[in-house]
């Protein structure tokens, strides 16, 4: 619904541009000149990616008109959009992940699910999405993987770490086999106390307030355990394709954020093996 709005916004403003400067063009009679000169006109404060997001707005705008038969050529067919820097993601080093899931108390009535949580988001690096729908069918204790279904239900396998297993294991023996549960969540992981699978925001939430007991003064999120997961792993000595197949990202190149993640690591491996150093 934001978007829209925005969306609007920006034909109001268009229109308004139109009006203010007495110029004589409807939308539908803009030339490339005109919108280039609001576009500046209207961001000059404005950051690169809201410059960005007003041209892709206007863009689908003219697009429907074209579509609709008031235009033949859309007039921003020659506006180009700012190239946008991409950023980088917030990651917590070993250290932040350690004090956050020891800050879990496990007596507390949802401590153990709570840690659990947080183990499979670092041990594993699956989506928030892929974790809430967990199956305990899906989990294979003996060969120490997990199948999920990511992006498009395309199924993966996952291997699943000592620890992360063992928080599992503790949780469905002590809490989860103890639980009443809800007929449409019988093979659902992680259960609220209703005994039914939590939903996205919950999960946010819990880390939230995690993060925010233990003093980290970085904005965390469940996709933050995914990013460090990943760069953790490069800076051990993981190979791209890999992680890739860990992640189950499509292409490569969403893979390669993560080199640029841990950049000094590295640098310092360059300086210490290159033989021009």
């Amino acid at each position: 619904m934001n978007s829209i709005s925005s969306y609007e916004n920006d034909v109001i403003s268009l229109k308004d541009y139109l009006l203010n400067n007495k110029l004589k063009e409807s939308p539908t009679e803009c030339s490339s000149e005109t919108i280039n000169s609001f576009i500046y006109n209207s961001s000059k404060n404005n950051s690169s990616r809201s410059q960005a997001r007003k041209i892709s707005g206007l863009k689908s705008f003219f697009k429907f008109l074209v579509f609709e038969g008031y235009l033949k050529i859309s007039p921003m067919s020659n506006v180009e959009s700012p190239k946008l820097g991409r950023k980088l993601p917030d990651i917590l080093n070993v250290e932040e992940i350690s004090q956050m899931i020891s800050s879990i108390d496990e007596k507390e009535k949802f401590g153990q699910r709570n840690k659990m949580i947080v183990e499979i988001l670092y041990g594993t690096g699956i989506r928030v999405s892929e974790l809430i729908e967990l199956r305990i069918s899906n989990i294979f204790f003996k060969e120490n993987i997990i199948r999920v279904s990511g992006k498009g239900d395309k199924e993966r396998f996952v291997p699943l770490g000592n620890k992360a297993k063992r928080s599992i294991s503790n949780y469905i023996n002590t809490k989860r086999n103890h639980q009443k549960v809800d007929e449409s969540s019988n093979d659902i992981l992680i259960l609220s106390k209703y005994g039914k699978k939590l939903t996205r925001h919950m999960i946010f939430t819990l880390i939230r307030n995690i993060s925010k007991n233990c003093g980290i003064n970085k904005k965390i999120s469940p996709h933050t355990f995914r990013h460090s997961f990943a760069s953790h792993l490069l800076k051990n000595g993981a190979d791209l394709r890999s992680i890739q197949l860990i992640l189950g990202h499509e292409s490569i190149t969403t893979t390669e954020i993560y080199t640029h993640l841990d950049s000094k690591h590295l640098l310092s491996v360059m300086k210490k093996y290159h033989p021009r150093k």
